[in-house]
């Protein structure tokens, strides 16, 4: 009987380990979203010549957002 009730427990945690697991994934992937949002609205905001100061055409936004989040592949 003390191993079934140890063996509901472990599992317990187990269940709570994978949710709490799921939930900090979660909040990493919207503050990453967050981060690739601000990147494009702030990029988007220059001016074609700011841009090209840069050397960043508007084709690039994307892109240079989605490495800003996630890191370059």
């Amino acid at each position: 009987m003390a191993a079934i009730a140890h063996t509901n427990n472990a599992a317990a945690s187990g269940i709570a380990g994978r949710l709490m697991a799921a939930i900090q994934h979660m909040q990493e992937n919207r503050a990453r979203r967050a981060v690739y949002r601000q990147t494009v609205r702030e990029l988007n905001a220059l001016t074609n010549r700011d841009l090209a100061d840069l050397g960043i055409n508007r084709a690039m936004i994307g892109r240079l957002a989605h490495e800003a989040a996630w890191g370059a592949k």
